[in-house]
Order: C-alpha cells, then structure tokens, then sequence
C-alpha cells in the first residue's frame, strides 16, 4: 500500500517581513470648502434647532446624536473625519452602510445610487448650535476643511428612526440597544437611560443586559406609545420587537417503523479535543453515554423542553457519528464531547425574556474558556440586517475574537421564505465573522445542492460569504434523510432535517483534523483547511458559500499525486508587511499549474460599527515572478488572486471594503515557467471605530497554500527536499484504520 502523503507544516518558517510600499496620493476633491460650507450650513441649523426641540429629559447630560453621512468616494479608513470630530466637540458613536445618490463624486460619469458610510455623532447640543459659525471660519487646505468637504449630508437621527419595526399591536417586549459613550461614562448613560423609562412606564431588565463594544443591549416592556416615547431618548441607537428562539421542533418527525443500528465498541479516536454542544439537553434514556464526557444543565432550576431533549440528542449524535446509515454500524466518533444544555422549559411557555437568559448562558460557556470546538444549532428567529449587528452576533463574535475556539452556527431552516424581503437569509448568530456558519446540503455526492430550507447569503458586508460552508443535513424531496438516534437505551434511528444537524456534521469534521495531526494544528488552521478543501461545484456563493466540505477527511488532510499542500500559521503586526514565501521545487515548475490559496484571521468587532465590524483587515497581493519588475519599482509585478467579486458590488470594491473580511479564498491557473520566487505581500491594516488607530494589538492567521503540477508526480517530496531544513510533514498523532 502507498504512503498517504499529509499536510506540510511550517509554512510561517518561509516568511520574513519587509518594508511597506509608498502609499498613493490623495485624491482630488469633490467638492471645494466654499461649495460644502453653502451646502452643510444650512443642514446645521436644521439639525441644532431639531436637537433643540428634544426634551431635557431625553437627553443625558444635554447630550444630542445625529447623522454624519460621507460622500461614497471618501469611505475608506483613512478619509475618517477625525480633525473635523476632534475640533468641533464632536464624537462618533457607532456607524452604519447607507445607500445615496450624491450630488457629485470622484468618479466618471453622472452620480448614482451608491454604498456609503452613515457615522452616528454624539456631542453636546451647544456643540451642535455652533456648527455653523466652526464651519464659517475654516481655512482652505486645513484637515478640517478637508473633512468638511468629504460630507454628503448631516441629518437628524429622529425617533422614527431608530424603530425598526412595533411589530403586532399585541407586542410589548422588545430589545433595545443604546449607544454608551467612549471612556468611563457608560454608568451615566445607564443610570439616565432607566430614568428616563420609568418616567415614560417602560420596564427594563438590566439583569439580563449585556455590553458589545459601545453598545449595551437589554430588553424592555411597554406599550406602542410608550415605545415611541422611548425612542426619543437620543442615545437610543435600535429599537425592534424581541424575536423568539428558534423553534426546537424538527422539521421532520420520525413516523412508522423504528429502524435499527449498531453503535461502535471503540474508544474515540484521541481523547484530547475538547467539545462541546450547547443545545436542549438529553433524554434520560439515550444510547450515547459511552461518548458523553460531561452532561450539565447550566440553569439548574428549569425544567426540560421536551422537544429540546430530542434535539440536543440528534444534534449530539450527529457530532459523534455524523449520519448513519440504517442498519448499519455507525461511525467511528473522533472525540468525547460534552453536552451542555442551554435551552430547557423556559422557551415553551414562550417566555421573551428567554431570548437574552440563553444568551447569557452561551456566554458564560465561551468566557469559561474550556473549549476548543462548540456547536450552536439554535438562535433568534431573525434572519440578518445590514444595518445594524445583532446582541447575539456581537457577544459571541467578541468572545471568539482571539481564534482560540472554532465554532459552528447552524444558518437557519428558512431558506423557502420570501428572499425579496430577506426572510431567507441566514439567521442570527450565523453571520459572526468569527464563527463557521454551516448551511444544508440535500445529498453527500457530487450530485449535491442547497437544501431547499437552507437559509441564504449574503451576510453582510463585512461577512459577505454566507453561510461559509456546506454540510449534508437532509432532503425530505428525494428521501435522503439525515439519519440520528432517537432516546431510548437500544440504538435506533430517526430520520431528520435540518441544518441543526449539517452544522455538528461539520464541527464532526473539524475536530476528525484535531484528533488525526494534534494540537500543531490551531482551530483558525482547522477552519483555514475547511474552507480550502470545500467544493462550490457550479452552485451559486450566495446559496452556498465557499462550498461543501469533502465526505472523505483524507481530500482534507492529505495530498495526493502531483499536489503539495503547505500550513502557514503566525501572527501579524498591524501596520506591518509580511512576505510568504510561495514553495517551489528546486528548477521550477513545469507545464500548466494551479494554486490555491487560503487565509484566515480572527478579528476584534466594533459593533456599533456595522459597516466597520472588522477592525482587522487583511490587503492582500500576489507576485509571480521576482523577474518581472516595471521600471522605476522595486517591487515585483502583482497578479489578481482574490476576486473580490466574491465580497463585495463594484462601489465596495472601490472603497476597501474587500479588504475587512475574515477568510480570504482564490486559485490560479497559470504555466509553471512563469513562477520565480513567487510571494504573497501581506499587509495588516488596523481600525478603531471605523477610523485609524495606533493601538491594535497583533493577530493571529492561518494561510493554506495548495500547488498543483500534474507534471510532477512526486510533487509533495520535491518540495520537502528543497525545504528540507525548514518545512516538515504533520504526521498523524493516532493510529489510522487501515483503509481499504
């Protein structure tokens, strides 16, 4: 039998830093100081005299919010208005993406509808009234006029507003999130905050608030009016209705004959990965005990859901065994895992405060730091919006933020809903940009599509591919069901739907990569290597992300003929550049070859900047050939490799919006005598708030790099031979079967 060739280790050994390349110019303006002053001025006063007409009550310390809008071609990091903030009493507070017709740009042609950046102001309602005497005596060339003439619009941000939606007249819990002011005046703001709702008759549950960057979230109860009323507090960033869980109910029900199985008589595979799936808990009668490292009921005092019992145990069983076939003999499990349940009896008596209780017990597991690996196939019935970032979605995305943890996120079943409105898109949380989001698919071969239930993309933007990958989890149409165990204490089996059960099939095979190499491997490699391996075939990326994951682990970890697969994992520095050495064997490459190339990174959030969610972002660049060098550079000619076609519409492609997502994901095809040393050019750029900072801390990545040279059938040693003192195989910590 052949050897398996595996994984290649060591990659970061093959980068080294370098200077950074001149930055370009600046560009020419829009508009110039006198045309902005004759346009904003007015919308000053506006603004000032709106402020003016709040009542003292609603306003925190004489504290007034409005709406900074940029110009489309001014929403890059460095266009920031901070000079402008900074000398007229002003502080942003959080931002959005808004769409806008600009009366003019920097590009050809007639302005059109276009993305840009909605920045949320805070100052004093003074600062306001002398807007428009700052502005009268700016100087032409100062940062400060330079500023001004970036802005498209200044408006109030009105009650109105800030209410997404009042929901149905019988609604009277909704959630709140408000804007806390940088530095220590968060206790302030709360303490005016539930002030001013009591004067109004609003009840608030500080108890089961939570904190996500400058934004604190918490339920309320009241009535419409009293809403609207609440509204007019002016650190109130979003009201809505609170969403219930999703439902615990399968989407199928097992009916008739009870089908049998085997279970395994073997150990798990490595006793090392920690695991853990936060779900409905377990019957008291199941058949899984053997894999069942801990079972824990985090509060203590509610009872079960009887619906969540069968859920957790069919989301459990699909970790362990992924799906079984009827009548067989299931799986071989990679690991033990622990069950811990975070939704009991509370959610059926539709109590809607259980919306944030669970959330405050899925945080209290990630703060616990005792895990690796973790599942979550429940959340809000609330499909994404791209206004504004969820209390679920910025909890957990903060909590992961260090790439410690790989996490699966079910998407959610409502993928046949209406995807005019976004009832279809994927659910909150599965739009962390720390997580892994896993959507459905009908079938595990080549023949494979979207489950017709399987939520859709895109998510927003930072975060535009979702879900992020494709798991089998059902499809009732052709019968393939994905099959589970029921409760009882003999094995049988219940036919299923639902990614519920794709996203633990794929946390299955993450942690299968874990227990195979060991712990050399980080979870952002782990994540890294799935989206690598992952297969779009012809699908849509809206419906199916990067793809679906391999059945067979080996596409994963091993490198079959003619294909040398290298792991680069490290730690960049913001501001700083990185050159990665692409590996080549000794003479080059012949005939036509493909690369493939993957980055992944774990970045901090700034929630209440929806549309600068990431605050790290990676600028990416190819260069094939050390050879080709224009006259007058010093650095070699770059070649397209992400398409960021993949992220974002034209005008984000523009600006840097590409640049903030957390996976990067490309191929090329091209003739192996065009490569000479060639590198990938990695430069960390760091935001705070949306604009720049000076005070990032370093982060980690994982990059995977596939060649492809069907001409060079020993590849794999070619490429260990001319590396040999730096590059190393990662060989399996445990003892494979033996495959046929």
């Amino acid at each position: 039998m052949s050897q398996t060739n595996f994984l290649i280790g060591r990659g970061e050994l093959l980068t080294h830093e370098i200077k950074g390349p001149k930055r370009g110019m600046e560009k020419a303006e829009v508009y110039t100081l006198q045309q902005a002053k004759s346009r904003l001025i007015p919308q000053f006063i506006e603004v000032a005299a709106n402020l003016d007409s709040v009542p003292g009550k609603a306003c925190p310390g004489d504290l007034g919010v409005a709406r900074l809008t940029l110009n489309p071609s001014y929403i890059a990091r460095s266009f920031f208005p901070t000079a402008m903030l900074r000398s007229a009493g002003l502080e942003s507070v959080g931002s959005r993406a808004v769409k806008l017709t600009p009366e003019g740009w920097s590009k050809k042609g007639e302005p059109r509808e276009s993305a840009t950046t909605e920045l949320f102001v805070v100052g004093q309602r003074q600062a306001f009234r002398q807007l428009k005497d700052w502005a009268g005596q700016l100087n032409e060339g100062s940062n400060e006029a330079k500023d001004l003439s970036h802005i498209e619009r200044f408006s109030s941000f009105e009650p109105e507003d800030r209410i997404v939606s009042l929901g149905k007249k019988k609604d009277r819990f909704f959630e709140v999130g408000i804007h806390l002011l940088p530095g220590n005046g968060d206790q302030f703001v709360q303490r005016e905050f539930a002030k001013y709702a009591a004067d109004i008759g609003v009840k608030i549950h500080t108890d089961l608030a939570f904190r996500a960057g400058n934004l604190w979230f918490l339920p309320v109860e009241g009535t419409h009016s009293s809403i609207k009323r609440l509204a007019e507090f002016t650190l109130v960033r979003v009201i809505r209705p609170m969403p219930q869980l999703r439902g615990m109910r399968p989407v199928h029900r097992s009916v008739g004959v009870k089908v049998a199985c085997s279970l395994p008589t073997e150990q798990p595979l490595s006793s090392e990965p920690k695991v853990a799936i936060l779900d409905g808990g377990l019957p008291e009668q199941h058949c899984i005990a053997p894999w069942v490292r801990t079972y824990r009921t985090l509060d203590e005092n509610a009872a079960d859901d009887p619906s969540g019992l069968e859920h957790g145990l069919g989301v459990t069983s699909a970790f362990l065994f992924g799906p079984i076939a009827p009548n067989s003999t299931a799986a071989r499990p990679y690991s033990f895992v622990d069950h811990l349940r975070v939704l009991d009896r509370e959610t059926e008596s539709e109590d809607p405060l259980e919306l944030y209780r669970t959330l405050g017990l899925i945080e209290e597991v990630l703060l616990s730091r005792q895990y690796q690996f973790l599942n979550l196939s429940l959340g809000p019935d609330l499909p994404i919006e791209d206004t504004e970032v969820h209390a679920w979605t910025s909890v957990i995305d903060d909590l992961l933020s260090d790439g410690d943890t790989l996490m699966t996120v079910a998407v959610g079943n409502n993928g046949e809903m209406d995807r005019s409105v976004g009832n279809a898109r994927v659910q909150v949380p599965s739009d962390c940009v720390n997580a892994l989001s896993v959507g459905a698919a009908d079938n595990v071969d080549a023949t494979w599509a979207r489950a017709a239930y399987s939520a859709v993309g895109p998510g927003r933007s930072p975060g535009v591919v979702k879900p992020d990958l494709m798991a089998f989890g059902g499809d009732a149409a052709s019968s393939k069901y994905f099959h589970v165990l029921g409760s009882g204490s003999k094995p049988t089996l219940v036919p299923q739907l639902g990614t519920s059960f794709a996203s633990p099939y794929l946390l299955r095979n993450a942690v299968g990569v874990r227990a195979i190499l060991g712990a050399d491997l980080t979870p952002l490699a782990i994540k890294a290597l799935l989206v690598h391996a992952a297969n779009s075939s012809t699908h849509d990326k809206l419906e199916v992300g990067w793809g679906k994951i391999p059945e067979d682990l080996m596409e994963v970890i091993a490198c079959p003929t003619g294909v040398a697969r290298v792991v680069y994992q490290g730690e960049l520095k913001p501001g700083k550049y990185l050159r990665a050495t692409l590996p080549l064997p000794v003479g080059g490459l012949q005939g036509r070859v493909r690369l493939k190339a993957t980055f992944c990174y774990a970045s901090p959030t700034d929630p209440q900047d929806a549309v600068a969610y990431t605050r790290a972002g990676l600028e990416v660049v190819f260069r094939p050939s050390d050879k080709k060098i224009k006259e007058g550079k010093t650095s070699a000619d770059t070649k397209g490799f992400f398409n960021m076609k993949k992220y974002a519409t034209e005008e984000e492609r523009r600006s840097d919006l590409g640049k903030w997502e957390t996976v990067l994901h490309g191929n090329k095809s091209m003739l192996g005598s065009s490569l000479d040393n060639p590198v990938f050019d990695i430069h960390y750029n760091a935001r705070e708030a949306g604009g720049p900072t000076t005070s990032a801390e370093k982060i980690r990545y994982a990059l995977i790099i596939t060649v492809e040279a069907p001409k060079h059938a020993d590849l794999y040693n070619e490429i260990l031979r001319a590396y040999a003192k730096t590059l190393v195989p990662i060989q399996p910590k445990v003892t494979l079967p033996v495959r046929v």
